[in-house]
């Protein structure tokens, strides 16, 4: 059985995504007063864009979908703690996730932050697939694959396992 293709995002390559997808947003003349990350996901994408953007003003919404590689729960669900929705009221919001994949999450961040009244929403991802239900504003790259960012190819760090590749933990000084 063969491994299926991926897309490789590097840690260079995600830098100058980044830079793109604010150039894009700086481009179209929307200027967003607050980024707000769809995390975990989008937790590195929305501070580098917003860094890029130089816009200060940052939120989450965190959003529980995929449970392993290509498994998701039945439903998107959003999980504490809870975004400030009185800082939105009247506010440009630029949300920014990792990939619109089915589109389900950013639907649901959406359609959550309308209902705050801010004055407008955008939407910006580094990665759109083709079955997404959600278009976003702004993308970087559309694939079909499947694909590896730099902060969630490793497995998770745990105590007393080595890091590297000669099986001897590193030393902290």
């Amino acid at each position: 059985m063969s491994t299926p293709e991926r897309e490789i995002l590097t840690w260079d390559l995600f830098g100058e995504a980044s830079r793109d997808l604010a150039r894009a947003v700086a481009d179209s003349g929307f200027q967003p007063d607050m980024v707000i990350a769809v995390a975990r996901g989008g937790l590195l994408p929305a501070g580098a864009i917003s860094y890029a953007l130089g816009v200060k003003a940052a939120g989450t919404l965190n959003v529980e979908f995929y449970s392993d590689v290509e498994e998701t729960l039945p439903d998107p669900v959003l999980l504490e703690p809870l975004l400030d929705t009185d800082a939105i009221v009247g506010k440009n919001l630029l949300v920014v996730d990792d990939v619109a994949d089915s589109g389900r999450t950013l639907h649901l961040v959406l359609e959550l932050l309308r209902h705050h009244q801010p004055t407008a929403v955008r939407s910006a991802v580094l990665y759109t697939k083709p079955r997404t239900i959600v278009q976003p504003d702004f993308s970087w790259r559309e694939t079909d694959k499947w694909i590896n960012f730099p902060w969630s190819t490793q497995p998770p760090v745990v105590a007393g396992a080595s890091s590297g590749d000669d099986g001897e933990a590193a030393a902290v000084v």
